[in-house]
């Protein structure tokens, strides 16, 4: 092989190498910024592209939502009390068309913002961290420990409005910015956690009071129930047995009012034998007079008024 074929050998190789060298690739979340001699000529989609070599250079730009962690830094307070802070960026290059809902992110994304972000500003990855640690000692020094560690919400609103007007010419959009701690010094905190404590051991205490309030108030209607109704038992029982009274008197008056006298009388006749007495003389001669032989322990009737007593029948003699 002579000189001359290796060296066409050797150019072809090289043009083929060259060549293939301004092949490049775009992924979908981004979207290729081309300059030809140093001068942007346009945005390239995602996908295959060709670049011409060493004539055209591709910068890929993310535009997809992205975060940035802000280091860890100490702040000072309006009551003069130092605390350390940490806290994270959501940002994202380029703002969306709102007529333009494409998954072809060149369509959907301003292409004066992707601009923008290229050349505006130089580097926004390392600027918009600076631009956080600045805002957040500037919005805390306005405020109180006890409003930043407590109010979060409100703090995070204020920091991400004044890193949004910051950012408009620089075509980032700034999502959103979450303080992720706030440590106060180790005295402070522990003083804080006593604070902390006494109010849940108040709470705790109110809670029990009244709890145990809650209790009594209910014994109290429960007992005043169960006494209500022992009384309300009682009247019921009490004008029952009036009722039954009142029928019994009212039968008696109606149906046994001489029989009833009778009874009793024979009942007082009964009780009078039954301790010994010889002569028991009804008043209205309605019951008969009783005379108790003691000799024979018999009973027979007492004579009637003008009459005398039959003598006791004679008893057979007992046998041997």
């Amino acid at each position: 092989m002579t000189g001359g074929e290796i060296a066409a050998i050797v150019g072809v190789a090289i043009a083929v190498i060259v060549g293939l060298s301004g092949i490049r690739i775009i992924r979908p979340t981004h979207v290729g910024a081309v300059e030809t001699l140093g001068r942007f000529t346009g945005f390239r989609r995602y996908g295959i592209t060709y670049v011409l070599p060493v004539i055209q250079k591709l910068y890929k730009v993310n535009v997809t939502e992205q975060l940035v962690d802000v280091m860890r830094q100490d702040v000072i307070t309006k009551d003069n009390l130092n605390c350390t802070v940490d806290a994270q960026v959501y940002f994202r290059v380029g703002q969306d068309k709102d007529t333009v809902k494409e998954p072809d992110l060149l369509q959907r994304v301003k292409v004066e913002d992707l601009k923008s972000a290229l050349y505006n500003v130089n580097d926004y990855y390392r600027q918009i961290v600076e631009l956080a640690r600045t805002t957040l000692r500037n919005e805390i020094g306005r405020k109180e420990f006890k409003e930043v560690n407590s109010n979060r919400g409100a703090l995070n609103k204020a920091i991400h409005k004044s890193m949004a007007e910051e950012t408009k010419n620089w075509g980032i959009g700034i999502v959103r910015v979450e303080l992720k701690e706030v440590q106060p010094p180790e005295d402070v905190q522990a003083t804080m956690n006593m604070v902390i404590k006494a109010e849940n051991e108040k709470q705790a205490a109110l809670d029990f009071a009244t709890a145990t309030e809650t209790k009594a108030d209910g014994d109290k209607r429960a007992a005043i129930k169960i006494a209500e109704g022992e009384a309300k038992a009682i009247t019921t029982v009490a004008e029952a047995r009036a009722k039954e009274i009142k029928l019994v008197n009212k039968a008696a008056d109606t149906y046994f009012i001489g029989n009833a006298q009778l009874l009793e009388k024979l009942r007082v006749t009964e009780e009078s034998l039954k301790k010994g007495t010889k002569f028991v003389i009804a008043p209205d001669n309605q019951i008969p007079t009783i005379i108790v032989n003691e000799t024979a322990g018999t009973v027979v009737p007492a004579p009637k008024s003008g009459q005398k007593a039959d003598p006791p029948a004679k008893q057979p003699p007992k046998s041997p």
